[in-house]
């Protein structure tokens, strides 16, 4: 019975194949590719190197593309917090406003030195930091414009620009410069 199946698996198998080969003679007879048509008659490009001109490096004022990087760090960041039991948006103001230091210098990191230190930079952690850290809008606007003032708030950017630009080249945060070491090192949680 067994045997019987296999040859007729065989069996059909040999007859599709044979149908395929069939078809497409047939195909190939009635529609026979033409190397004349448009897309075969262009003449070769032309590849010079000294010609080409090397496309200039965007500038991150494209507000869209530092958005996704800072929302893509921020939430890794968010999850090694809650990973490590630390949940961002349960903790007091003043740690809250740790994360949005530590967000600024990321996001100074992620941005060309024009839009460094920025109010639009400032306004875009705002508006990551109230969404991933629980932190009111104006208040993360306050403590990024009063960084300087705190040792606190200074090493927790100097957290977070180091490790976004770790994580810029290697997509990874080193233990020292996460988030949850520059608030647990900071604040007595």
């Amino acid at each position: 019975m067994v045997n019987g199946l296999i040859l007729l698996s065989q069996v059909g198998l040999l007859a599709l194949l044979l149908f395929l080969a069939f078809r497409m003679s047939a195909l190939v007879r009635t529609e026979p590719v033409s190397f004349t048509s448009p897309r075969y008659t262009r003449e070769p490009l032309s590849f010079n190197r000294d010609t080409i001109e090397e496309p200039s490096p965007r500038p991150l004022s494209d507000r869209a593309r530092l958005i996704s990087q800072l929302h893509i760090l921020a939430s890794l960041q968010e999850r090694d917090c809650r990973v490590n039991a630390l949940a961002l948006p349960s903790l007091p103001e003043e740690v809250r406003s740790y994360a949005a230091a530590w967000l600024y210098g990321a996001g100074c990191a992620l941005s060309e030195k024009p839009t460094r230190h920025s109010d639009a930079l400032a306004s875009v952690v705002a508006q990551i930091a109230s969404r991933k850290a629980g932190i009111r809008q104006p208040q993360a606007l306050q403590t990024i414009s009063t960084l300087t003032a705190s040792p606190v708030l200074l090493a927790c950017f100097r957290a977070g620009l180091e490790g976004a630009e770790f994580w810029r080249h290697s997509h990874y945060v080193p233990p020292t410069s996460s988030l949850y070491e520059a608030i647990t090192a900071n604040a007595f949680i």
